[in-house]
């Protein structure tokens, strides 16, 4: 069985302060919480967090996420962060390709994969996002664009693509109250899976974690998770209140 996975996306909210108050919440809520061993909650703030969250989280069930790292190892890129920078605060997971970023940052293929890259080298796991527009899923065109979007990653060999966690994220379904049904999120997970299994094989394919990135909240969060081929969500907004965020780690924890 997959190890599921519920990572929180805080995206570019929370000063310091209230980070600190957000997660200490979140771990003591855990504390009283019976969770399965085979489910990892991910906390991925931005940067100005990692290090104080890091000492935070040392005891607890948590891991550490970054938002983004910079493609190359080191160098003048001012204003950016390397793997091996939040490496050294504890970070394990890292988001690569959100749709935020390909849109407002315009990444490229060879700057996402580059980014993996960065990442394999530190021994941090790669949460790598894809998902379509809603021009694109009108227009019958959403598992090409996801096709599209996988390959990128398809000159990895089988032992770094196994170290990889794939987030499909319907981009029509982020921030605007919409949801992809649990149907559609299974149907767009199974083909990502499938895509997987034709490149790598079955058994890389079936060991793969595939995470729904779109709206999860805790109303929802439960049908979605029972799916086959979902295994954990990409949360955005409830992961800003810590009683949203521990009721949708509830539903993945009971969802086996």
């Amino acid at each position: 069985m997959r190890k599921k996975v519920v990572a929180g996306n805080w995206k570019m909210n929370m000063n310091l302060d209230e980070g600190l108050s957000l997660a200490k919440g979140i771990v003591n809520s855990l504390k009283s919480m019976e969770m399965e061993n085979d489910l990892d909650v991910v906390l991925i703030p931005p940067f100005i967090h990692l290090n104080e969250l890091n000492g935070l989280l040392k005891d607890s069930r948590l891991a550490l996420g970054a938002q983004n790292v910079h493609k190359e190892t080191s160098g003048a890129f001012t204003g950016e962060v390397s793997a091996s920078m939040v490496k050294s605060v504890g970070v394990d997971y890292c988001l690569v390709g959100h749709s935020e970023r390909r849109v407002y940052q315009q990444e490229s293929d060879d700057e996402l994969i580059a980014k993996v890259n960065q990442l394999l080298k530190e021994d941090i796991q790669a949460i790598f996002c894809v998902g379509e527009s809603l021009e694109e899923r009108e227009s019958g065109k959403e598992k090409e664009v996801i096709a599209d979007q996988l390959a990128v990653l398809f000159d990895l060999d089988e032992s770094d693509f196994s170290n990889l966690i794939i987030a499909y994220e319907p981009v029509w379904a982020i921030g605007t109250g919409k949801t992809a049904s649990s149907d559609q999120a299974q149907e767009m997970h199974a083909h990502i899976r499938a895509e997987i299994s034709n490149k790598y094989g079955s058994s890389i394919a079936d060991e793969i974690r595939i995470l729904y990135g779109g709206s999860c909240k805790p109303d929802n969060a439960a049908e979605l998770f029972s799916k086959k081929d979902v295994d954990g969500g990409l949360i955005g907004g409830a992961s800003l209140d810590a009683d949203s965020f521990v009721e949708i780690i509830k539903a993945a924890s009971w969802s086996f």
